[in-house]
């Protein structure tokens, strides 16, 4: 049986992906007073994961429908550009199953060209705890573009997006129609799932998911997600 879980964290502050300095210049300061007045941007993350219980594999590439999740993807990025270090990518499926675990695609509504794009500034840098390099992030989605990075799994990959929308419902309701005895779906708030126990809550407590993880069937009417 696919477990496929759906992770989501919206509301949070742009400014949090910038990076802190402590001794800013007066010109900087005065930015930062000008910037509180107005309202702070925000975006969110969206993270893609799955489990194949039986067999437990852990990541989203493991799944029996991983092809055809990533078909719906395709389908709710269709009217979008897909860059990746090596060109415009045909689709996203393309895109992910093309590019290196700790890579990055860029999705944009706006053809330009590509090397606009620093892609080496935004690999995942696994020799330091800085993870995701964020004032890059924070650049990109000021701009309007979305950001995927293809994550290690323990068994395979995952997929982690950020958004300066949030385009929850576009990701929901494809993903939806997936859903049937073989396949059991689970939006996740983040805020909510803090532990490596809670986040693989499928291996303990299936039927009765912790607070924050609530299945999905075939005929969940979507509320608004907060």
């Amino acid at each position: 049986m696919d477990i496929f879980k759906l992770f989501y964290n919206h509301d949070q502050r742009l400014d949090k992906l910038a990076e802190r300095n402590g001794s800013k210049s007066e010109q900087e300061a005065e930015s930062s007073l000008q910037d509180f007045m107005n309202p702070t941007p925000t975006f969110s993350k969206f993270y893609l994961t799955g489990t194949v219980l039986e067999e437990e594999k852990f990541g989203l590439n493991q799944l029996n429908k991983y092809d055809q999740l990533l078909s719906k993807l395709d389908g709710t990025f269709k009217d979008q550009f897909v860059y990746s270090p090596s060109g415009i990518c045909a689709s996203l499926s393309e895109g992910v199953n093309r590019m290196s675990v700790g890579s990055v695609l860029i999705i944009s509504g706006e053809k330009i060209k590509e090397q606009e794009f620093d892609f080496d500034q935004l690999e995942i840098d696994d020799d330091s705890n800085v993870g995701h390099r964020k004032d890059e992030i924070r650049e990109l989605l000021l701009d309007n573009h979305r950001v995927l990075y293809k994550e290690k799994a323990k068994n395979g990959f995952d997929l982690h997006l950020f958004s300066k929308e949030n385009i929850y419902p576009e990701l929901f309701h494809p993903l939806q129609k997936l859903v049937d005895d073989s396949f059991r779906f689970f939006s996740i708030n983040s805020k909510r799932m803090r532990s490596e126990r809670h986040f693989y809550f499928e291996t303990w407590t299936l039927d009765d998911p912790p607070h924050g993880a609530e299945e999905v069937f075939r005929d969940t009417v979507l509320r608004s997600i907060k």
